[in-house]
């Protein structure tokens, strides 16, 4: 294979690098600075495309034959490429094949209506005859016949409007968009406010034709695309029947407890997904009011809040749940000195269909990734740190197999993890971006300054920023892929990343022929993803201190109460602001700024081995500062105090989500309160700088 060679020459015009990267002294740093440029010389351009061919031969879904076939193949691959593997099974108790469903007009006339897309010429994957209709894994099974209900995305907000404009909810069927929120999110407020069924479809105003010319032709949406998606929704993360514990095998040596599904909150009511095109028959029977303007779609008539009495649809659905074995495969490359340091990167594997652009452009990242630094680790360059990659099993049906795996590794990642890097989808388009923790966002800034971006005289960095702005902007972690349980559950500092851009999201059409046509027809940004990944990946291992941001969390942490508080301001007048976490925050300013200082001035001196690993071990515990037992009001197993996915949409990110739960409550009764757990928080985390600053002036 041929290799992908930057020169010094051309790199030298791209950018100028540092004198000095964080956590490095000066005789690691050179050391750093050949490794890397060998290893941007050992990415290869062709391992990329190879392996996401392999990956998208067949539609996988979680605990099917052919996902098997990609476990063997992943594990293969990197078994081979020098990384000890293992797999870590799970029993888990989910859906694993849609059943049988109907969709039916009954009345003013009688249709029923398409569940799965069209086979096309240009496209040959679509005929392929292992693929499926379009379902919702966890729905609930059942036949009903009722009127229907409008209910725009879904979201909490609209099914109150609802009930304010006196429209009735309860013994119909609701029909909701893609968007705004979780899809399970949907399909819980509709059972709450007494729909008998749900119905969700992609509005073509959100990706369709009146984004662009649709697929085969354009990349978006046509109208018989179908997203699918699972309708999960605990006030947990993983498992239905396991929260806290590992679904280990039913038939391991370990006995794990597990709920009864009848006292768990899986949706009872039948949920299915539907394109724009069998919508439309539905919307142009539609009779009652017209919606208020923002529900307007972007089907050719007014969309109308309800069907009125004359027209009745049939909804059926008759899905099974069961036990079902799902698989991560686990790679490591084991570090030369500090192997029970850990950098963890991942992503999962399972798709709703081939899956080229979400998830097995990052699956096929990583496995290039694997070669080049099992390449290295070969020819006698070993990280210092243990480098694991991991491949998680069954992440569409709602972030499973990842959040198994930290329940069964809380202990060890607690001890030992660095940080974890995630890539769902990691090379879905030509834009790139990232979300992270504070103390990770200036490693993703400075590797990305060392990366050229394709087809460009310009760096990923440069690109990344725009001409605007002096740095990029980099978003916070949400919810909806596997940093959850690392990040929300245990405390371990994550970052999400890597290029996106239009995509027929959870549909049949994901295959490699979209993926080549439109997502990248060059096969260029694989490679650069890979660079860019690797680049952060050796600095967290190689550095002789961790090279976390300390000062970020202060600096982080004012703009989040700045934010919080004018929040609540806005529905508490006598709202006097949250003074304890703000003074421990300006105590925390001057505490981190002193630790960076004396971080520097360590690495002036040679440290030893053991007092490396004393000074790694403090560093690894500050992020469980934030870590309380007592967890959210909405849920316990959310137990950071910084981050959680907001539990009204499944995907957005809340900082401070003990603060924004009382905020979207509109309640002021437990303010102080939070108050004094923030402010313990962060009272903690600099009682561990200054300890940590100590520890470095003796």
């Amino acid at each position: 294979m041929k290799k992908v060679v930057l020169s010094i020459a051309l790199a030298s015009t791209l950018f100028t690098y540092a004198q000095q990267l964080d956590g490095f002294s000066s005789a690691s740093y050179d050391k750093e600075k050949v490794l890397e440029t060998l290893f941007m010389e050992t990415v290869y351009p062709n391992a990329f495309k190879n392996h996401l061919i392999k990956l998208t031969e067949k539609p996988h879904v979680a605990g099917s034959k052919a996902n098997e076939a990609v476990r063997d193949y992943m594990a293969h691959t990197m078994a081979r490429a020098g990384w000890e593997v293992e797999l870590y099974p799970y029993d888990v108790y989910m859906s694993k094949e849609p059943g049988t469903s109907a969709i039916e007009i009954v009345s003013p006339i009688s249709k029923t209506l398409n569940q799965q897309e069209a086979v096309l010429e240009e496209d040959p994957f679509s005929s392929d005859p292992t693929l499926w209709k379009g379902w919702n894994a966890y729905s609930g099974s059942g036949d009903v016949t009722a009127q229907v209900v409008y209910a725009n995305y879904g979201r909490k907000e609209d099914f109150e409007k609802l009930k304010k404009l006196g429209i009735r909810v309860a013994g119909n069927i609701v029909i909701a968009r893609y968007g705004g929120n979780f899809r399970g999110h949907k399909a819980k407020f509709a059972e709450e406010y007494g729909a008998v069924g749900l119905i969700i479809y992609t509005d073509p105003k959100d990706s369709g034709y009146a984004k662009g010319l649709v697929y085969p032709e354009g990349a978006y949406f046509s109208e018989t695309t179908i997203q699918r998606g699972s309708v999960l929704t605990e006030d947990f993360t993983g498992d239905p029947l396991t929260p806290f514990e590992p679904a280990l095998p039913l038939d391991g040596k370990v006995n794990i407890k597990r709920l009864d599904p009848k006292d768990t909150k899986m949706h009872t009511i039948p949920v299915t997904p539907i394109s724009y095109g069998a919508a439309q028959e539905i919307f142009a029977q539609m009779k009652g009011a017209a919606v208020p303007s923002d529900w307007q779609g972007g089907l050719p008539f007014t969309y109308r809040l309800d069907g009125g009495n004359a027209l009745k649809v049939r909804l059926m659905v008759d899905q099974k749940r069961d036990f079902v074995r799902v698989n991560n495969v686990v790679g490591t490359l084991k570090g030369s000195d500090f192997p029970d340091e850990w950098i963890i990167l991942g992503c999962h594997y399972d798709a709703w269909g081939f899956g080229a652009t979400d998830p097995n452009s990052g699956t096929a990242m990583l496995l290039s990734l694997s070669e080049t630094l099992g390449k290295l680790a070969k020819d006698g360059h070993k990280p210092k740190r243990s480098i694991l990659i991991a491949h998680w099993d069954a992440e569409e049906h709602g972030v499973i197999g990842s959040a198994e795996w930290v329940e069964q590794m809380r202990d060890e990642l607690n001890a030992k993890a660095v940080a974890y890097l995630n890539f769902d989808g990691g090379v879905a388009g030509t834009t790139f971006g990232a979300a992270s923790s504070p103390t990770l966002k200036n490693l993703i800034m400075e590797a990305a300054k060392e990366v050229p971006y394709p087809n460009s005289e310009k760096s990923v960095f440069e690109v990344w920023k725009g001409e605007e702005h002096k740095e990029p902007k980099i978003g916070n972690l949400g919810g909806g892929s596997d940093h959850i349980a690392f990040y929300m559950h245990v405390g371990v500092p994550s970052l999400n990343a890597g290029t996106s851009g239009p995509s027929l999201y959870h549909s049949n059409y994901d295959s490699f022929a979209y993926y080549e046509r439109f997502v990248d027809p060059s096969f260029t940004f694989g490679p650069a993803v890979a660079q860019l990944v690797g680049i952060m990946t050796l600095r967290l291992a190689n550095a002789d201190i961790i090279p976390y941001d300390v000062p970020r969390y202060a600096t982080d942490l004012k703009l989040h109460f700045e934010n919080v508080e004018k929040k609540v301001q806005a529905y508490d007048a006598n709202f006097g602001g949250f003074s304890a976490s703000k003074q421990a925050i300006t105590q925390l300013t001057e505490q981190a700024k002193q630790l960076q200082d004396a971080l520097e001035a360590s690495l002036q001196n040679k440290l030893s081995k053991k007092r490396l690993k004393e000074i790694n071990a403090r560093l690894l515990a500050l992020e469980k500062s934030f870590i309380d037992e007592k967890g959210m009001y909405f849920g316990k197993w959310y137990r950071s105090l910084y981050a959680a996915s907001d539990p009204f949409s499944g995907y957005a990110s809340w900082m401070l989500p003990g603060l924004e739960y009382e905020i979207a409550l509109s309640a002021s009764d437990r303010l102080k309160e939070w108050d004094t757990r923030y402010a313990n928080a962060i009272l903690d985390l600099g009682r561990k700088i200054d300890e940590l600053k100590e520890l470095l002036q003796k």
